[in-house]
Formats: structure tokens, C-alpha cells, sequence
């Protein structure tokens, strides 16, 4: 298993950008792929961006194409999130999480989690 911190949230004005970082501790050989998530007030936690940790190949929701950039530094052991032309509908908390096997998306496929960091969009 591994630890994970997020950080680097905060209120931003729409078509703004924001980076979050993810910090990750403990077992990382074990893991296959980082993701992150995000949740709106009284919605379902949905993914964002997925990579897998040694190879680096990305996934995105059709959302965040073309706008978000998932990436890592495996020396640091870090997780970065990239979001440009921030909208209003971003607005969530963001979780990263670590796959532990070849899964799917969801989030239940995902084994461990960090405690989220805001992210605001005003309009």
C-alpha cells in the first residue's frame, strides 16, 4: 500500500490554470497505474486522468481532453495534474489515487486514496 498528499488546490477565475501535485510514499513498486478523481457537492466521484506509473501512458476523461495534463516524476515519486482554461464546472474536490492491478476506471478499481484538495472555478 501507499500514502498519499494532495496539494495545490485553490480558487481560480474561469480559463485559468492550476497544478495539483500528489506526493507519494510507502510501496510504490506496487503500483500500476495513478489517477485522478474529482467530486462536485452531491455527485458521484468521477475520474479525471489516469498514467501508468512505470511506462507513463495517460488516460482522460472525454471532459478534460485537450485541457488537463496528467504526469509524474517517479524520482520524486510525485503526481502532477495540469488544468487549463479552468471552467466553472471543474469546480470539485480532487482525489489521487494508486491502482494496484490492471483495472478499470472506476473508482472502485482504485485502492487507495489521498484526502482531496479544492478547486474553484468562479465564473
Amino acid at each position: 500500500q501507499v500514502q498519499l498528499v494532495e496539494s495545490g488546490g485553490g480558487l481560480v477565475q474561469a480559463g485559468g490554470s492550476l497544478r495539483l501535485s500528489c506526493v507519494v510514499s510507502g510501496r510504490t513498486f506496487s503500483i500500476n497505474r495513478m489517477g485522478w478523481f474529482r467530486q462536485a457537492p452531491g455527485k458521484e466521484r468521477d475520474f479525471v486522468a489516469a498514467i501508468r506509473w512505470i511506462v507513463g501512458g495517460t488516460y482522460y476523461a472525454d471532459s478534460v481532453k485537450g485541457r488537463f495534463t496528467i504526469s509524474r516524476d517517479n524520482a520524486k515519486n510525485t503526481l502532477y495534474l495540469q488544468m487549463n482554461s479552468l471552467k466553472p464546472e471543474d469546480t470539485a474536490v480532487y482525489y489521487c489515487a494508486a491502482q494496484y492491478y490492471s483495472g478499470t476506471d472506476s473508482a472502485q478499481d482504485f485502492g487507495s486514496w489521498g484526502q482531496g484538495t479544492q478547486v474553484t472555478v468562479s465564473s
